[in-house]
């Protein structure tokens, strides 16, 4: 779809007309250091975090986050087990531990500045990497996540469905603040996350979407259970499958060890 200097005009009147009036400033994440940059580290963690997480869940774990890891030196020096309880009631814990890998990487050289190597990372794919490059370092670059694809979708693609994110991509990069960037891409942030909450679910227009499967009774809640349990401390699976009357524990155990989410020694299981 080839837009009009008219169709960016609008666009970008809608845009940063509600960003005037509703800008989200306070959220830690924008705050800028005393020199006015932006901790690359910082955005990291608060990137890692939002995924599949709603803001307000956020900000109170990444404050806490931050005050126990403060560097990147900071968390990569700490055990697994204090990173995962410190990530206690986020969920996706996977997240915690690639956050965690992450850091030991980062700990032992400059930031990456490149998408290239910020996919590199551990946990980071290639939106999360143009994310911090948006954020960390004000770059142009295009990415695409579910507040995006709701701006796109609602100002453009009325009645229409399957929308690739090939199609939001064009759309991004004729539409895109290449001068600032940054508070561009924050504009769409809470843009989206206002028609979200209005509109409704626009994202199950695009080919991409899939509906979120159950949580209750499922092996991700079952995982959670797990970890919580031996947050308080270390259980022999007997401790835990008084805890936990699920005959799928021992499966769960087990892939659990594999991914060394957890550890087994002296007869119990530990963090």
């Amino acid at each position: 779809m080839q837009l009009t200097n008219q169709q960016i005009q609008l666009f970008h009147e809608e845009l940063h007309g509600f960003y005037r009036e509703h800008a989200r400033a306070n959220l830690p994440w924008r705050q800028p250091e005393l020199d006015g940059s932006f901790d690359p580290y910082k955005i990291l963690v608060s990137e890692i975090m939002l995924q599949q997480t709603q803001v307000n869940r956020v900000i109170p774990k990444y404050l806490e986050f931050l005050r126990q890891f403060p560097k990147a030196v900071d968390l990569a020096r700490a055990e697994q087990g204090a990173v995962l309880r410190a990530w206690s009631g986020l969920g996706y814990n996977r997240r915690a531990k690639y956050l965690h890998q992450a850091a030991k990487t980062i700990s032992m050289q400059d930031f990456p500045q490149t998408i290239t190597e910020l996919v590199k990372l551990p946990g980071i794919g290639k939106n999360t990497a143009g994310a911090i490059m948006a954020y960390a370092y004000n770059q142009p670059i295009v990415f695409v996540e579910t507040n995006i694809r709701t701006v796109y979708i609602h100002h453009f693609f009325h009645d229409n469905s399957n929308i690739s994110d090939a199609q939001i991509i064009d759309l991004l990069d004729q539409t895109l603040n290449s001068i600032n960037p940054r508070e561009f891409y924050w504009a769409l942030m809470d843009y989206g996350s206002y028609l979200k909450q209005t509109v409704g679910n626009l994202n199950k227009w695009s080919s991409t979407y899939s509906k979120q499967s159950r949580f209750k009774g499922s092996i991700r809640q079952l995982r959670g259970q797990v970890l919580r349990e031996l947050h308080e401390g270390d259980k022999t699976i007997k401790e835990l499958r008084d805890s936990i009357a699920d005959e799928r524990l021992p499966a769960v155990l087990e892939a659990l060890l594999k991914e060394r989410m957890v550890q087994f020694a002296n007869k119990k299981y530990h963090l």
